[in-house]
């Protein structure tokens, strides 16, 4: 820590437990209780029980679960060659093309999920591209959504790059394919591995756009979590939105095992 002194970090610590339980740790914790309950006695939920589970991983859940993980799965892919393309295209324009470029891919983040959702939903609901209450429409929608935090992350890592290492495989010869394949993405590989598992977090939490778009036979874990809690079932919901976060979890865990290994490299 940069406090050095043991008063200093006792209080440091301290401070940190008191921003950190009541505003981020509390309200998770409430509903992992309320996930193993059956019902809700004065300020805490009662009646212990693991029933809500028995649905919360079969059935239509499962089926939910799937659709969110091939959802985020694609579109993180999706994003992370968009942005990285766009990030590699953009290292060598001009600072207004740069600046233009970035804009663009901001845009979706400067405004509310649910407007990328209608946006999208007005643009593929016509021929030639008629993809309204398909699958891929809601694919395409979290594309948008996440590719802005794949772009940023790609071009902040290669702003970082060190040209020398470029610059001394060109001078041996190597191509300006090969330097972009043996140099520029091996040195960027802890910061793709980040970027997809920010990416696929984002996209499994996504549930404004989704609504607008989603067709009756594939609807995503968050969705199935809203319209759990909209029908009055808050103990099955929190079931399912443990479930949600707990494999939202275990991906960001393996990914950082692999952004890990790959620093190592």
């Amino acid at each position: 820590m940069l406090v050095h002194s043991r008063a200093g970090r006792w209080a440091a610590w301290v401070l940190f437990g008191l921003l950190f339980l009541p505003l981020f740790a509390l309200p998770l914790l409430v509903v992992v209780a309320a996930s193993f309950s059956t019902h809700w006695s004065g300020a805490f939920p009662s009646g212990p029980t693991t029933g809500n589970y028995a649905s919360a991983v079969r059935g239509e859940s499962l089926q939910a679960l799937t659709t969110s993980l091939v959802t985020a799965l694609v579109a993180s892919l999706l994003a992370l060659v968009v942005g990285t393309w766009a990030a590699l295209a953009a290292a060598g324009s001009k600072k207004r093309g740069k600046r233009v470029l970035d804009a663009l891919f901001m845009l979706p983040v400067a405004v509310p999920s649910v407007v990328v959702g209608l946006a999208v939903l007005v643009a593929f609901s016509r021929p030639p591209l008629l993809l309204n209450g398909t699958s891929g429409i809601v694919i395409l929608a979290h594309t948008v959504l996440v590719t802005a935090f794949a772009h940023q992350s790609v071009s902040a890592a290669i702003a970082r790059l060190d040209p020398a290492y470029e610059q001394a495989a060109a001078s041996l010869g190597a191509r300006p394919a090969q330097v972009l394949w043996r140099i520029r993405i091996p040195l960027l590989l802890p910061s793709l591995t980040a970027a997809a598992g920010l990416c696929f977090a984002l996209s499994m939490g996504e549930l404004s756009a989704t609504m607008m778009l989603y067709p009756p036979d594939w609807m995503p874990l968050p969705v199935r979590v809203f319209t759990a809690t909209d029908r009055g079932s808050l103990f099955g919901g929190s079931a399912v939105a443990v479930v949600l976060m707990a494999t939202t979890l275990l991906v960001l865990l393996a990914v950082s095992r692999i952004r890990t290994k790959a620093s190592y490299r």
